[in-house]
Formats: C-alpha cells, structure tokens, sequence
C-alpha cells in the first residue's frame, strides 16, 4: 500500500516541523496584519496622552514589583465585568502602552477603571498596609516604595519609546527628570494608578462604575492596587 503524504508528514518529524511553521505563520498573518490596518486598533482614544514622566516609572515598578502577576487591565465587554468595573476596555486606550499589561489572572480585581477611584491618601495607605483599608486582603504590603524614584535614565526610556511610536517632544525628554525631583516611588505608582482608564471619558460625563461589588462592607473597598505577586481575593 502506498503511503499516503498524511502519513508520511507525521513519519518525518522535519516535514512535520516545517508543515507546522508554515501553518502558524499563514494564519498568523492573516489574522494580525490586518490589524495594522484597522484605525480602531491604532488611532489613540480621544484624550489619551502619553505617559508623563511620574507615570512612566510608577508603570515601571508596577511591573517591576509583579502587579500583573495578580491584577488584570482589560475589561471584557459582558455585563458581569461593565457593572462591576465600569465601561469595557478599547483598543484605542493602550496605543501607548509598551508593553501592554493586559493580563488574564485575577487574584485580585481588573484595576483598567481604578484612575480616580480612591484618593491619593487611599492608595498611600493601601500599597503601604492593604490590612489597614481592607482587613481582610492576603496583598503584601510594600513599605519599600516610599523612597526616592530614580531619574537618572528617565531620558533613555522616553527616548526609546518615541522610537516605537509614542509622540515625546524634545521639550518633554528634556524636563523629564526635573518633573522627578523629589518623587518617591509610592507617589509615581499613585500617580500611575490615579490615571488608568481615564482617557476614555476625558471631557465627557463620567461613565458609572462600582467601587465595589454588592456584597463588599462599605469600610472594605475592592482592592484597588496591588503591585504584587499575592494579592488580594478577587470578591471582595
């Protein structure tokens, strides 16, 4: 009997592995590369601004202390996610984002919606001691943050990032660090937090969103932020 090319392509593993690439990078293309090409994929939400310099590194020790490893930031457009977390996420909102932090675990709550949600204060105290906002929360605490930020590579960063896109002016990378002077790392990720999710309804009437689910004790806010690899449960 003749073999048949089905089964002399799973006999060969080269073939096999060639065949596979092939396969992948055919559906690989014509499924993302029309995405380049889609406005709602890369034209930037009304109102979205690039990161300034106290929110770009908050972003950095957010991911440097492991928040993504807990929190999402994508909104998925169901009703179980828009009454507890506010309006579904957009493309246009992470046209500036390199890397995004999207994310698919939820330890704790999807933080997309937490810009203006609580106070500076709030947030203070919460990244300092989560226990003393939220007794029940299981995020460690992050006393660390509260010291001086580094600035001496801010440049670099804003630098790089305009290589890929993000429109910093010269004036911008130039007064970088002196908009640094004299920030802590608490007050950056704050800053950072303070502004997800805001560009949206920027100049329009705010979208409702739930500060907490139904069934959360009005002294016990969700978790609002949590660089951390163990945060706080997802119902709270």
């Amino acid at each position: 009997m003749a073999q048949s090319k089905h089964d002399f392509i799973e006999r060969k593993v080269g073939w096999l592995i060639v065949f596979t690439l092939l396969t992948v990078s055919v559906g690989g293309l014509v499924e993302i590369v029309p995405l380049f090409h889609m406005k709602s994929t890369t034209t930037p939400v009304e109102g979205l601004k690039p990161y300034d310099p106290v929110r770009l590194v908050g972003r950095d020790i957010y991911i440097r202390e492991g928040c993504y490893n807990c929190h999402s930031q994508m909104i998925r457009p169901f009703r179980a996610e828009t009454e507890r977390y506010g309006h579904y996420s957009v493309a246009g909102e992470y046209v500036y984002d390199h890397p995004f932090q999207w994310g698919s675990k939820r330890t704790g709550p999807d933080l997309h919606r937490v810009g203006g949600r609580y106070s500076d204060q709030w947030h203070r105290i919460h990244l300092l001691n989560p226990r003393d906002v939220v007794p029940e929360s299981n995020m460690p605490a992050f006393p660390w943050l509260d010291r001086p930020a580094k600035s001496d590579d801010i440049e670099a960063k804003m630098n790089a990032l305009r290589k890929v896109g993000v429109p910093y002016s010269d004036e911008e990378i130039q007064g970088a660090r002196k908009a640094l002077e004299g920030k802590t790392e608490l007050e950056a990720v704050i800053a950072y937090l303070q502004g997800l999710g805001t560009a949206l309804n920027a100049g329009k009437p705010s979208v409702a969103v739930s500060a907490a689910p139904a069934e959360a004790p009005a002294a016990a806010p969700a978790e609002a932020a949590a660089p951390a690899p163990a945060a706080a449960p997802e119902n709270k």
